[in-house]
């Protein structure tokens, strides 16, 4: 159960991505960014009385304030470098950054993971890898900077958000939602002071608007799913199938956008399914 939560996070949070860097082409990233966070905070008040009666204590919430400072971070640097860089680069570059964090630090506190769980884990490394490689005439074209557009801003967002991950798996499974609640708290309270002291607007136009509260919601399931996915499985692989969400934003970008896969970036769809495959065959804990 654990990783088919994981997965299910990971297709919502590429979707999720995707439009707050679309969004992200056509105003403020901040407010993007504030109007998005502002409604998953809105939907998990609406949610909270309809869930399981929770108690989360003191060290909960601390931590899930801490995921919502690294969190707000990594995601208003990932929808900006989305907005000026290639969605099949920037998002599989992130995810590179997001999943060593917490893979190496639940591996480094001694967990043991089966010899499959190994293999689908590099492939799993290997695919995002592989979805970021550039057509033969971008790279050329890169060569005029030190690196492709929007990559130095994936790099940093990438780290952030794996800080995001490994702050969130923290939390005990008696908190409930409410470490959400308090990420979601910290990150709307960041980012409308943001927007006060840079004296940006948070208006926008209505067709942005849908689309910032689209993502707003769908990165917001994708969030309760990877809490329940940390609370049944082990970081290291949780972090790194939910860190597969690179597929869903290239795939996304191809039929909406049309960019196009290139044979690299098909492959490393490919492997991404079947390193999918691989983690849940060698878990004991699916």
């Amino acid at each position: 159960m654990a990783y088919l939560l994981a997965v299910g996070s990971a297709v919502l949070y590429g979707a999720a991505d995707f439009l707050g860097g679309l969004a992200s082409r056509r105003t403020s990233t901040i407010a993007i960014v504030a109007t998005s966070q502002a409604v998953g905070l809105a939907l998990l008040a609406l949610i909270l009385p309809l869930l399981p009666s929770a108690t989360p204590s003191a060290r909960d919430l601390i931590w899930g304030g801490v995921a919502g400072l690294t969190g707000g971070i990594g995601v208003a640097l990932l929808y900006r470098a989305l907005a000026v860089g290639r969605m099949a680069v920037v998002a599989p570059t992130t995810a590179v950054c997001a999943v060593i964090i917490p893979v190496a630090t639940g591996v480094f506190f001694g967990e043991r993971l089966a010899p499959m769980t190994i293999l689908g884990i590099a492939l799993a490394i290997v695919a995002i890898v592989l979805v970021s490689q550039q057509e033969a005439d971008a790279v050329a074209a890169a060569r005029a900077g030190p690196l492709p557009p929007g990559v130095a801003l994936a790099l940093a967002s990438g780290m952030a958000i794996g800080l995001f991950f490994l702050a969130l798996a923290e939390t005990d499974a008696g908190a409930g939602m409410w470490p959400l609640v308090a990420a979601r708290a910290v990150s709307v309270t960041l980012f409308g002071i943001m927007a006060l002291v840079s004296a940006r607007p948070l208006r926008m136009a209505a067709p942005v608007a849908r689309i910032a509260v689209a993502a707003g919601a769908i990165d917001m399931f994708a969030n309760a799913l990877y809490l329940l996915a940390t609370r049944y499985g082990p970081l290291s692989v949780v972090v790194t199938l939910s860190s597969l969400y690179p597929a869903s934003t290239v795939i996304l970008a191809r039929f909406a956008l049309g960019e196009r896969l290139n044979a690299w970036q098909a492959g490393g769809v490919a492997c991404a399914l079947v390193a999918i495959a691989l983690i849940v065959s060698g878990s004991r804990f699916f």
